[in-house]
């Protein structure tokens, strides 16, 4: 089915304001995620200095503004804090999915009482931001090798249509396992069971995963930059 991309441009706009409203806060059309949940922040698209000033107000001062793909510039009083080059890809439906696991590694699915866990693996591993409350944001599911927590995946965003696979990590001694690959087509399969479709976001440098989600039939779909700010 043809879908329309056009809600991928804000994705945390349209997710904040749609699925993912019941975590969200909101100021005028400024709107973010609640803490410990995600540090997104959306002003729309084309905003003037009454969304920033709102963004301003509903974060505090001195808080972090991070804007995600967004390309708007936000006044000059607003201190940088960083900037990363990355791509957003969506899946083109082929069915690529043939990962090879070991018989001891087990996918399990993962809910509040495995937050200590996904956290040390995000911290050693570095995917993305994660927070206490992210995994409510979806599905999150994980490998286990005896028991350990060696690789997780989850959904992120959900613009209408859509649900973004994200904090796709492998612990370092488990990579080269197919655990990623195996993780990725399970989340496909969910998320094409409900009738929406599967979209993800990648730093440019990050050339494995990419090349990864290249194989598995996720193709570029726009070229974005991650950046974030210093409220005044």
């Amino acid at each position: 089915m043809e879908r329309d991309t056009a809600v991928l441009d804000d994705p945390v706009g349209a997710s904040l304001r749609g699925h993912h409203a019941h975590l969200a806060r909101r100021l005028g059309r400024a709107v973010c995620f609640l803490p410990d949940v995600a540090t997104f922040s959306s002003v729309g698209a084309d905003p003037g200095p009454r969304q920033w000033a709102e963004l301003a107000r509903l974060l505090g001062r001195g808080q972090l503004a991070d804007l995600f793909s967004c390309p708007a510039t936000p006044p000059r009083d607003w201190d940088p804090v960083f900037v990363l080059e990355g791509r957003q890809m969506v899946w083109s439906g082929s069915d690529r999915f043939a990962p090879p696991c070991t018989d001891a590694a087990t996918v399990v699915e993962l809910g509040a009482g495995s937050v200590p866990e996904m956290l040390d693996l995000v911290d050693r591993t570095s995917p993305g931001p994660f927070l206490p409350r992210t995994h409510e944001l979806g599905t999150y599911l994980g490998v286990r090798e005896r028991g350990t927590l060696m690789a997780m995946a989850g959904e992120r965003l959900r613009p209408p249509g859509w649900a973004e696979i994200s904090a796709v990590c492998t612990a370092p001694e488990a990579r080269g396992r197919g655990y990623a690959a195996r993780l990725l087509g399970a989340l496909v399969a969910r998320i094409t069971a409900r009738g929406e479709t599967p979209f993800l976001h990648a730093a440019e440098g990050n050339t494995g995963a990419i090349a990864l989600y290249e194989k598995l039939g996720f193709q570029l779909r726009r070229q974005v930059t991650f950046r974030g700010f210093r409220t005044p």
